[in-house]
């Protein structure tokens, strides 16, 4: 159903975005990164938040960044992550599979900066399985995402 509202997402907007599907899972930032044979930076992984005035927020950051509390509290004030059951019913993606594609409920997306070291990203296409290969522009300017910088640096890419 998830992966079905992604393709949907896409041919809505008609973005010719081939959806990779794999016979392996690529559930975690390693295994992703282990089945598509790149580094696991490349890998943009969506985080979910609930911040203090109780709005959700969808963070898609490259998967070797950890968020920096000190950057994400200037940004968008206190905040937490959500559990998966929490995750899965806002997005309508399981966890592993989460992507700003196809959402249940329309949240706001904020591309960390970090992925910007990077000409091409793999968020997931809403399975544990799926992912799409995009350039990190072209991501913001198909989910209409914003840039922050609200992770830790990294190493060089």
């Amino acid at each position: 159903m998830s992966l079905e509202s992604v393709k949907r997402f896409f041919a809505e907007r008609q973005l010719d975005i081939p959806i990779i599907e794999l016979d392996v899972s690529t559930a975690t930032v390693a295994l992703a990164a282990e089945a598509h044979g790149v580094e696991p930076g490349r890998i943009a992984k969506t985080l979910a938040f609930r911040i203090s005035d109780g709005s959700v927020l969808l963070l898609v950051a490259r998967g070797d960044a950890r968020i920096d509390n000190r950057k994400f509290k200037a940004a968008f004030g206190k905040g937490r992550m959500l559990p998966a059951e929490e995750v899965e019913t806002l997005t309508g993606h399981p966890v592993g599979g989460v992507c700003p594609f196809g959402l249940a409920t329309p949240l706001p997306v904020y591309l960390d900066s970090s992925l910007q070291a990077f000409d091409e990203v793999l968020p997931a296409a809403g399975a544990v399985h799926s992912a799409v290969r995009l350039a990190p522009a072209r991501l913001a300017e198909i989910v209409a995402g914003q840039w922050v910088d609200v992770c830790q640096e990294t190493g060089p890419a």
